[in-house]
C-alpha cells in the first residue's frame, strides 16, 4: 500500500475541493493519504476583507499545515495551487522553499508526483502554473505523472489540459468533470507509487 501526500494551497476553497477529489481517488486505490495545506501568509486584514477567504480559512483550520516531513513520508505526492499572476501562489511556493533538506538528501527523488491548479479566467495562466510546479519536480528528481490524455473523454470534458488537473472557477466551483479527473489522477499516482515503492524504499 502506497503513501500519498496531497499538499495544496486554497484561499476560497475551489482548489481545496480538487485536493479532496485527489484524496478520494488515492484512497480508493488503497493508498494511505495525508491531506496538508500550505501555511497562510497573507495579512489578517487582507483575508478579512474577503469574506469567502476568511470563511474558508476558518473552515479548514483542522487541516494540518504541510512540512517537508510529509514529502519524506510519502511514496508519491500531489501539489496544488491557484494561479497568481501566472505562477503558483506564494503560500505553496514558500512551502516548496523549505524542502532543501530532503531534496539534498535525495529523499524526494524518483517519487511519482502530479500537480493541479485553478484560475479565474480561461486564459489565466493554468499551463504556466503547472509547468512552474513541474520545474520544482525536475529539481527534486521526482517522476512526473501528467494527466496526459490517458482517459481522453474525461480529460476533454475537464478542459483537455495534459499537464495537470485544472479548472476555471470564475463562475463557480470546479465542475463534476474536473473532480472526476482529479479522482482518476489520484488513483493513477497511487497505482504508480505502488509499482515504484520497492525502488523508492
Amino acid at each position: 500500500m502506497s503513501r500519498i501526500a496531497v499538499i495544496y494551497y486554497s484561499s476560497t476553497g475551489f482548489t481545496y475541493s480538487i485536493a479532496k477529489a485527489f484524496v478520494e481517488g488515492a484512497e480508493e486505490a488503497g493508498a494511505e493519504v495525508r491531506l496538508r495545506r500550505a501555511g497562510e501568509l497573507a495579512p489578517e486584514q487582507v483575508i478579512n476583507n474577503n469574506p469567502a477567504w476568511a470563511e474558508h480559512l476558518a473552515a479548514t483550520s483542522d487541516v494540518e499545515v504541510a512540512t517537508p516531513d510529509d514529502l519524506v513520508w510519502a511514496d508519491g505526492f500531489i501539489l496544488g495551487s491557484p494561479t497568481r499572476f501566472g505562477q503558483p501562489a506564494s503560500q505553496l511556493k514558500q512551502f516548496i522553499d523549505t524542502t532543501s533538506g530532503p531534496w539534498a538528501a535525495g529523499e524526494l527523488a524518483g517519487k511519482p508526483a502530479s500537480v493541479f491548479t485553478t484560475t479565474t479566467e480561461e486564459h489565466g495562466g493554468q499551463e504556466a502554473t503547472l509547468l512552474s510546479l513541474h520545474h520544482t519536480l525536475f529539481h527534486w528528481g521526482a517522476t512526473i505523472v501528467p494527466t496526459g490524455y490517458v482517459d481522453y473523454p474525461l480529460s476533454h470534458a475537464a478542459g483537455g489540459n495534459p499537464y495537470g488537473v485544472s479548472a476555471v472557477t470564475g463562475n463557480g466551483a470546479p465542475d463534476e468533470h474536473v473532480l472526476a479527473l482529479a479522482k482518476f489522477q489520484g488513483k493513477r499516482v497511487a497505482a504508480i507509487s505502488d509499482a515504484l515503492t520497492p525502488v523508492n524504499a
